[in-house]
C-alpha cells in the first residue's frame, strides 16, 4: 500500500545544488515524522546526489566538490566537510532525530572505524542522478555503482561482525534515496539537451523510475526493508532552468511552470511505482518522500514563512 507523506556543466550544477538544498534542509517537520516512524532503526544508509553526498567526492577525481569555504561555515568547527550545505544535511538531521548518530560519514572516507560503519554511511555523490549519463558528464559515482559499494559494505560487514548481525542491521536499518534532479537540469533541460534528442519527456522519466526501481530492488536482495525516496523539487523554480528556458533571462525570472509540471507527474508515478513495489514485497516499508508541495508553498508565499528575505551575499574562494 502507498505510505504518501509518511510512507551539471559546473555552473549549472553549483546552482541547482544551492537551491534544492537550502530548502530541501528547511524540512525537519517531515524529517521527524520520518525518524518518529522508524524507532528501532539501527542504522541510515544513503544514496544519491548532492542533496545528501556527506563528502563522497572528496575522494574520487571530479570537480563537483565542496570542501571548501564557506561551506561547513556554520559546524562547530566552520570546517567544510565537503556537503553542499553551510552546515548539516537533512539526512543528518533525520539520523541525530533518530537517535543513530550526529552525522552520516561518507562511505569513501579511509578513517572509517567498524563502529562507524555499523551505524550507516552514506553513498551519495553530489552531480549523479539515475541516468548513468548524469554521472559520465559530471565524473561521480553512478546511483548503479552506489548499490556495488554496498554490496561491498555488507561484504564487509559479514567479516567483521557475522552474517546473522549483518543481516539484522540491514534489515532494521532505514535508507533513504535522494536524486534525479541533475538528470533533468543536465541532460534534458540543460545546455545541451542531450536526453531530449533520443526520449520523449514521458520516455525519459518512465527511463528513470525503471533505474529507481532497480534501485530499490537491489536493495531489497540485499537485505533492506525500511525505504525512503525522495520526489523532485518543482525543478521549473530552480535559477539555473530559469537562466537557461526562459524566453528573457535578464528579466522573467518567474517559475516555468511546464518544467514543475514535468517534476509533478514525475512524482505521481513515482508514487505508483512505490505502491506497486509495496504491494508485492509487504514485509518492506517504502516511504515517499514529498519535497515538491513544501517547496512550491515557499516559492509561492515566501512571507508564510517568516520575514527573513535579503539580499544573496554571493563568496568568491580565493
Amino acid at each position: 500500500m502507498p505510505l504518501t507523506g509518511s510512507f551539471r556543466t559546473v555552473s549549472v550544477l553549483f546552482l541547482v545544488h544551492l537551491m534544492v538544498l537550502v530548502v530541501f534542509t528547511l524540512q525537519t517537520a517531515e524529517a521527524r515524522r520520518l525518524a518518529a516512524v522508524n524507532t528501532t532503526t539501527s542504522a541510515f544508509f544513503v544514496f544519491g546526489d548532492s542533496t545528501v553526498d556527506s563528502g563522497n567526492n572528496n575522494y574520487i577525481p571530479t570537480i563537483s566538490r565542496s570542501n571548501f569555504s564557506p561551506y561547513g561555515k556554520d559546524l562547530p568547527d566552520h570546517i567544510a566537510t565537503g556537503r553542499f550545505t553551510n552546515g548539516k544535511l537533512v539526512t543528518d538531521f533525520l539520523s541525530s532525530y533518530a537517535g543513530i548518530k550526529d552525522m552520516i560519514p561518507p562511505y569513501l572516507d579511509p578513517t572509517l572505524t567498524v563502529e562507524d560503519l555499523k551505524t550507516g554511511v552514506c553513498f551519495a555523490s553530489a552531480g549523479t542522478g539515475f541516468d548513468p549519463l548524469t554521472a559520465q558528464i559530471n565524473e561521480v559515482i553512478p546511483i548503479q555503482k552506489q548499490l556495488k559499494y554496498f554490496k561491498e559494505y555488507k561484504s564487509r560487514m559479514e567479516v567483521e561482525i557475522g552474517k546473522e548481525k549483518t543481516r539484522r542491521l540491514i534489515s532494521s536499518a532505514f535508507f533513504l534515496i535522494s536524486a534525479g534532479t541533475n538528470d533533468f537540469m543536465v541532460n534534458y533541460y540543460g545546455p545541451t539537451k542531450i536526453r531530449s534528442k533520443t526520449y520523449n519527456i514521458s520516455g525519459y522519466q518512465e527511463f528513470l523510475l525503471q533505474q529507481g526501481q532497480q534501485l530499490i530492488q537491489g536493495l531489497l536482495g540485499l537485505g533492506a526493508r525500511k525505504i525512503g525516496f525522495v520526489g523532485l523539487p518543482p525543478i521549473g523554480c530552480v535559477p539555473a532552468v530559469i537562466t537557461l528556458n526562459s524566453d528573457n533571462a535578464l528579466t522573467h525570472r518567474g517559475c516555468i511552470q511546464r518544467l514543475s509540471a514535468v517534476a509533478r507527474r514525475y512524482n505521481t508515478l513515482l508514487q505508483i511505482k512505490l505502491a506497486a513495489i509495496q504491494k508485492q514485497i509487504p514485509a518492506a516499508t517504502i516511504v515517499y518522500v514529498d519535497i515538491f508541495n513544501p517547496i512550491d508553498r515557499m516559492v509561492r508565499n515566501p512571507q508564510q514563512f517568516g520575514n527573513n528575505l535579503r539580499p544573496i551575499e554571493i563568496w568568491c574562494s580565493d
